[in-house]
């Protein structure tokens, strides 16, 4: 049994989607992070950064292990079950390289993006240097599933970091910066097969508040 911390927020969804995708056992804790209980200390024990999403695996080699950053779960989880992250070569290398790129990019702009965007205090500057670089990212987006099917070539790990933030934002993005995503059918395409997924579906549903 794995104890999935989360919120219901693109960052916790990641985690929840990779656990339904491995079909793996999880016991959910739901945490507020609107009420601030990332930062109690029984939580700090489990991820020091006070971020979710975080795990802990209760049959770990070795004892429980704790596991925290998005990022580094669905790689602790891909090498625990052989699943979505090819062993070595050039599928891993590209998968591993699209989760980077979400973990370095996609995430953190879009979090600015839309922090600005619903500020009570309006900044223009700030809210059209987000925009622009999260259309930016998107063009990326666009243009790599002109190339593939999925980003690292292959359904993996890097699909299910970066969908539950795209789902949400992508047609925001669109109508805001269209002269950047264009018609944007490869990214819609890609949202939809991944969408249709169950366990992208189940996933996407935790925690249940």
């Amino acid at each position: 049994m794995i104890d999935l911390y989360t919120w219901t927020t693109p960052n916790g969804r990641k985690a929840s989607i990779m656990l339904e995708e491995c079909g793996l056992e999880y016991a959910v804790h739901p945490v507020n992070i609107g009420k601030n209980e990332q930062f109690e200390p029984a939580f700090l024990k489990i991820s020091p950064n006070n971020r979710i999403p975080a795990i802990v695996d209760n049959d770990a080699e070795g004892g429980p292990l704790s596991v925290f950053e998005s990022g580094a779960i669905l790689i602790y989880l891909a090498e625990k079950t052989g699943k979505f992250l090819a062993p070595k070569g050039a599928q891993r290398a590209k998968s591993l390289e699209w989760l980077m790129w979400q973990m370095g990019g996609v995430g953190p702009m879009f979090g600015q993006l839309f922090h600005f965007m619903n500020a009570p205090e309006k900044i223009p500057y700030a809210i059209n240097r987000y925009q622009n670089e999260a259309a930016r990212l998107v063009g990326i987006l666009e243009k790599r599933l002109g190339e593939a099917q999925f980003l690292g070539g292959d359904y993996s790990i890097a699909d299910i970091i970066t969908y539950p933030w795209i789902a949400p934002a992508f047609e925001i993005i669109a109508k805001e910066k269209p002269e950047a995503v264009g018609d944007g059918a490869n990214t819609r395409r890609w949202l939809a097969e991944v969408g249709a997924r169950p366990a992208v579906q189940r996933g996407m549903a935790v925690p249940k508040v």
